[in-house]
């Protein structure tokens, strides 16, 4: 298990983020027009999985529009947001932010993908939700880079991430 804080209190993922150099593992999440989205979808590409608890929380909606910003400039790369909102809050809020750069991708149907990366908040006011982390995917499928955010209100490190690429 991976122990992050939520505002200080100790809370704990399910297990720990996949380890640099291996094989991202492939999943089906639902995108905002309902439709089902794995990660050989963009075989070939740099994929940046941003993921987080809500995008209805300040933290990670400002992740959302600095991936956004950012996504514009980035050649041969994707960037994922994951949580667990409906498809319905993903769209609203892409909307009503002008959000076009990076795919909306939902795993409220069946929380494999949570499970799979190990990032499933294990306890807490958030159990249940994914922990808010970043995974890097290179063009040949393999993990890059990973950051498991210590303080789940913390943004990411946007710089390392990037410099990962």
């Amino acid at each position: 298990m991976a122990s992050i804080t939520l505002k200080g209190n100790a809370i704990n993922t399910i297990g720990n983020l996949p380890t640099t150099g291996t094989k991202a593992s492939d999943f089906k999440l639902t995108a905002v027009d309902l439709s089902q989205k794995s990660l050989s979808d963009f075989a070939g590409k740099k994929v940046i999985l941003n993921i987080f608890p809500s995008v209805d929380t300040g933290t990670c909606a400002t992740s959302v529009r600095e991936f956004n910003k950012k996504a514009a400039d980035l050649e041969n790369t994707v960037v994922l947001c994951i949580s667990k909102d409906l498809p319905f809050a993903q769209a609203r809020f892409c909307g009503a932010e002008g959000i076009d750069n990076v795919v909306m991708l939902s795993d409220f149907a069946d929380g494999n993908f949570g499970t799979s990366y190990q990032l499933e908040i294990a306890d807490g006011p958030l159990a249940h939700l994914h922990s808010r982390a970043i995974v890097i995917v290179d063009e040949n499928g393999n993990v890059a880079y990973t950051e498991q955010v210590s303080e789940i209100v913390d943004e990411p490190n946007y710089t390392a991430a990037l410099n990962a690429l």
